[in-house]
């Protein structure tokens, strides 16, 4: 019997790379008519970005940063141009409101009214009607560091991506964190998975030191 079930693809990553792997594969995850739609995406997404609006979002509210996320959601929303237009509205002025954008303010207040980052990103992912699930890798308020060549530690993203010394080491702070259950079911059951395009430091090896994602991708039957 002909199987018709989805190709069911796991996209890994963070930054826009992330997001622009997501704009392409949205075309093949809606149904043209009654038949099933071509690819199923589901996104994990690195949460150890400390810069600008998210990281400001991290250091008052003490949420994870709504940026790489909030970005996926665009790219993976139903042809609304005003609601994505409206996600990604940077406020140019205002004093507190400058340079953070709209929709990771919407994800802050969402979190804080439903206790719990995930429940945003899915109350979230429905407003915008988006093609597929956004999972973080982790739910715990992580950030990275890093041992440089001349032996010098650095901590957060921002940081590790200004240095100029080449990278020895990386790794999370706390060191073990839990990832996400839905997300290692994800890969479990993935046809395909994608890792990047983007920042290997900052935006892949990030969701591969989660606790239990690297073995969950070793097992996965995925190409």
């Amino acid at each position: 019997m002909e199987d018709h079930s989805p190709l069911r693809v796991v996209a890994i990553g963070g930054g826009t790379g992330l997001s622009s792997v997501l704009e392409g594969l949205k075309h093949y995850a809606r149904p043209t008519g009654p038949t099933t739609p071509a690819v199923d995406i589901t996104a994990i997404v690195t949460v150890t970005d400390d810069g600008g609006s998210s990281g400001r979002l991290r250091r008052e509210f003490d949420v994870l940063p709504p940026g790489d996320i909030r970005n996926c959601m665009v790219a993976l929303s139903e042809d609304s141009a005003l609601l994505s237009r409206l996600f990604q509205y940077r406020f140019q002025s205002g004093r507190g409101l400058k340079g953070h954008s709209f929709g990771n303010l919407f994800l802050m207040a969402l979190t804080q009214i439903l206790g719990d980052f995930p429940d945003a990103v899915k109350a979230s992912s429905e407003v915008l009607k988006i093609a597929g699930r956004i999972y973080p890798s982790t739910t715990a308020n992580v950030s990275l560091e890093a041992t440089l060549a001349n032996g010098a530690v650095i901590v957060g993203e921002t940081q590790i991506s200004r240095s100029k010394h080449r990278i020895q080491s990386i790794r999370l702070r706390p060191r073990k964190v839990r990832p996400m259950p839905a997300a290692l079911t994800a890969i479990a059951e993935a046809d395909v998975i994608t890792l990047g395009p983007g920042s290997l430091f900052t935006s892949i090896v990030p969701n591969l030191l989660v606790e239990g994602i690297a073995a969950a991708i070793r097992s996965s039957p995925a190409l």
